[in-house]
């Protein structure tokens, strides 16, 4: 395989504290390589780092010589007053140029060509030929489609903080680079839109090195993972699920090895608290031994978890009843006398494209927007805690400490416990040295924990949660998940994070847009299933109805035929396709064992990851056909 970055005993520290040292790793032609790390320990400054925006200390950085390279920032920032054309198109490459002023001028083109216009014109069109520029341009319109970027003249500037993501995101593929560096590429996106990128990315031979916090996304699309722990880096060759079970055996490990070092630690301690006329001759080495060991016994554990154990308001049996509500702005209809009673302990996720409302809906249920008609009824024992995409609200140079100390010095944890704020704090990952850094050093992770960290310690009992999984890392996500499994209280989350909402939630809303809201029983995977099977009943119902139109062949007496049988050949070719259909089940069962193994070679993972996409489609294909001769 071809190597396309080499990364050779790099490190990185600000001031006293270490992001990593000495690591090393490669990328090679087809890898997909997934970096994961807790906040504030180094991810987006290591892909900055590669990308050329920051120094390092030490270490060396190699590219394959003329590799072309695309980066999406985890904060996309563009030029002022450039359109959204402009900035799509962004590129060194002439065919992206190309593509970016043929675009240009048939945008303009609307407005009515002069003699100069429409020679420029063909100039475009004769380059667009000679460039083979067609087949680009198209991909490049069906990217623009999915991603939603419909108005291509308009100002970056006036673009909100989603619609720039997804713009960059669009400049990123459009360039088809060989290797795609990504920073939270799901950030901002809806879940539709997520699933069209993951399928992208894993159809695609380019290479990646991406950071996200999906897990879904991480599991389909990458073939290795790279973990920043401790200062260290750790390579692990498989997908997300192997990674967690590789991960869990690595800890194990090495829990085993620091209660060993915790046993001779005690022993040397005792020896030299009993001798200590042998520490200037003879017990010199074993007296500097003792001092390494210490160290190491009082380094603070890699795989120290966020703990979420705080109590929750007293909640009623009256919780809220949205009484025929109403809401739209201009012609965009949100809701239109919606009425919803809920209930005690439930935990609802929304979801729904972009625009369809969702944020709305749960600014109007928390106060920050009123509904044009109708009410909610909230119940008197009711203490909302509600975290907001815009909530991240600090005085930069206050101390993390003080943050919290503004709203409690204590916290009740129930049964009688209460945590000082620092103490509460260090439950959170902020350790004392943190606590008392200024709030404008924190990591944006970080600061998304912090955040959290100040809507948990009001103790509410009904949490409302927008966005809650942009920017916290894997390890938060997964104590999250567990704190809200358990959560004596009520939950609605906005998310389009699908592993966090199968975890959380036990039914959903969807946004359907135009004011049109579904009310499913069951998580998100539950509905994805429910869809997809409805979509092909649609189809099925679509054939059968196509068939009762065609004509009806008469036989001599100017009768209708019976229902004609299955012929002979059709009937071979039935049961071929039904042992067909059998041994791609097979195939695909025995490839899904080996990717999740973790034995496979990269070479190995690739065309096994390609593999499977083709036997997805052949199986469809083929029982949408045994579906057709079953009807006859």
């Amino acid at each position: 395989m071809v190597s396309y970055l080499q990364v050779e005993n790099l490190s990185k520290s600000f001031g006293d504290k270490i992001l990593f040292e000495n690591i090393s790793f490669g990328i090679s032609d087809g890898q997909k390589i997934a970096l994961i790390a807790k906040n504030g320990m180094g991810k987006t400054t290591l892909l900055n780092i590669i990308a050329g925006k920051e120094d390092y200390d030490n270490g060396t950085i190699s590219f394959k010589k003329d590799l072309r390279v695309s980066i999406l920032e985890q904060e996309p920032h563009f030029p002022e007053g450039i359109t959204v054309l402009d900035a799509i198109f962004h590129s060194d490459n002439e065919v992206v140029r190309t593509i970016a002023e043929y675009e240009h001028l048939t945008n303009l083109q609307a407005s009515g060509m002069n003699s100069g216009f429409a020679e420029k014109y063909d100039e475009v069109l004769a380059k667009m030929d000679l460039l083979h520029a067609w087949d680009y341009e198209t991909k490049a319109k069906q990217i623009l489609g999915k991603l939603k970027i419909t108005n291509l003249e308009q100002k970056v500037n006036e673009l909100s903080g989603g619609q720039l993501k997804r713009i960059a995101l669009a400049n990123t593929l459009i360039t088809e680079p060989e290797l795609l560096i990504l920073d939270e590429p799901t950030n901002h996106l809806d879940l539709e839109m997520v699933e069209w990128l993951e399928d992208f990315l894993k159809s695609s031979s380019m290479s990646l090195l991406m950071v996200t916090h999906d897990r879904y996304f991480l599991n389909s699309v990458c073939s290795d993972i790279l973990e920043i722990d401790a200062q260290h880096l750790y390579h692990y060759k498989g997908n997300f699920s192997y990674y967690l079970e590789k991960r869990s055996d690595r800890i194990t490990a090495s829990a085993a090895e620091m209660d060993k070092a915790n046993n001779l630690y005690r022993k040397e301690l005792d020896w030299m608290r009993r001798q200590p006329q042998a520490r200037a001759t003879k017990a010199k080495s074993r007296i500097d031994s003792f001092y390494e060991l210490e160290n190491k016994v009082k380094q603070k554990s890699f795989d120290d978890d966020v703990k979420l154990e705080v109590k929750a308001s007293y909640i009623g049996k009256k919780i809220f009843e949205a009484q025929y509500i109403s809401k739209s702005f201009g012609d965009l209809k949100i809701l239109e006398d919606f009425y919803y009673n809920f209930t005690r302990y439930e935990k609802m996720g929304v979801i729904g494209r972009n625009g369809t409302g969702k944020s709305t809906f749960i600014k109007m249920l928390v106060g920050e927007e009123k509904p044009d008609k109708g009410t909610f009824d909230i119940g008197e024992t009711i203490v909302f805690g509600y975290y907001s995409q815009s909530g991240l609200k600090f005085d930069e140079q206050m101390k993390v400490i003080d943050v919290v100390r503004d709203i409690a010095e204590e916290i009740d944890l129930g049964g009688g416990r209460k945590m000082s704020a620092s103490q509460f704090l260090e439950h959170f990952l902020f350790t004392p040295e943190t606590q008392h850094n200024y709030v404008y050093k924190l990591s944006g992770g970080e600061k998304r924990r912090l955040y959290l960290c100040t809507v948990l310690i009001k103790n509410p009992n009904f949490l409302v949660l927008d966005e809650p999984t942009n920017d916290l890392d894997v390890v938060t996500l997964n104590v999250l998940e567990s704190y809200l499994q358990t959560f004596k209280g009520c939950v609605i989350v906005v998310s389009h994070d699908r592993y966090f909402m199968d975890k959380v939630v036990d039914h959903l809303l969807v946004f359907e847009g135009d004011a049109k809201i579904k009310d499913f029983p069951g998580n998100y995977t539950d509905y994805r299933d429910w869809k997809e099977e409805l979509q092909k009943q649609e189809r099925r119902n679509e054939k059968s109805e196509k068939q009762k139109q065609e004509p009806v062949a008469k036989n001599k007496d100017n009768k209708e035929n019976a229902p004609r049988k299955m012929s002979f050949k059709e009937k071979q070719e039935f049961e071929a396709v039904e042992k067909e259909i059998g041994q791609l089940e097979e195939e695909k069962k025995t490839i899904e064992t080996n990717l999740s193994n973790g034995t496979l070679s990269n070479d190995e993972l690739l065309y096994q990851s390609k593999r499977i996409a083709e036997l997805i489609d052949l199986l469809d294909e083929k029982t949408m056909r045994w579906l057709e001769l079953s009807e006859l």
